[in-house]
């Protein structure tokens, strides 16, 4: 698979009027997996891959968030890392405001199984989270002052934030993989 070029055909894209970064929120320490989960292999392929590809199907452009990672565009969580995944979450929405975007479409680099119509699937006013995964969600920019000031006041529950904001949850049936431990990985066939 060729970094920064997807090569799953684009499937849904959303009106012209909403523009969607896609955040993959890596800032994690991995410490239940053992090791870098996001270069861990699903079928074959890195996890971080396999989300990023999911993600360019349905979104205008994708960032890392909370890491470094050679051949993506990456952004430091904020406001400083060790935040969880809401310090990424926020980095994503106040860059795509800056740029310009209205949504922010995140995953974390642990769920190798996302649909190619999560967008379409999350769209709908406000925010939207998989119920069994709240990292994976669609998200407007008008939430980064909202995020923003969630942090300063010392919140770091992802479910205490969409909560906050009136976040719809979503299931998925069958659910989305969730990988936290090499265990959670399915055997190679």
């Amino acid at each position: 698979m060729q970094k920064g070029r997807s090569t799953t055909p684009k499937v849904w894209r959303p009106r012209r009027s909403i523009r969607l970064l896609g955040a993959i929120l890596a800032g994690g320490q991995a410490r239940r997996f053992g090791s870098d989960k996001a270069h861990a292999r699903y079928n074959g392929f890195r996890l971080i891959d396999l989300v990023f590809d999911h993600l360019s199907a349905q979104c205008e452009s994708i960032v890392v968030c909370g890491r470094d990672e050679p051949g993506f565009d990456c952004i430091p969580d904020l406001p400083e890392a060790g935040m969880g995944p809401l310090g990424g979450l926020n980095a994503a929405l106040h860059h795509a405001r800056a740029q310009g975007f209205s949504h922010v479409l995140s995953a974390g680099c642990d769920a190798p199984n996302l649909p190619h119509d999560l967008a379409q699937t999350l769209a709908g006013d406000g925010a939207a989270i998989v119920q069994s995964q709240p990292v994976v969600g669609l998200w407007p920019v008008e939430l980064a002052p909202v995020l923003a000031s969630f942090l300063d006041d010392g919140g770091r529950a992802l479910y205490r934030f969409a909560g906050g904001v009136g976040a719809r949850r979503i299931a998925f049936d069958p659910p989305l993989l969730n990988v936290n431990t090499p265990g959670d990985l399915p055997p190679t066939a």
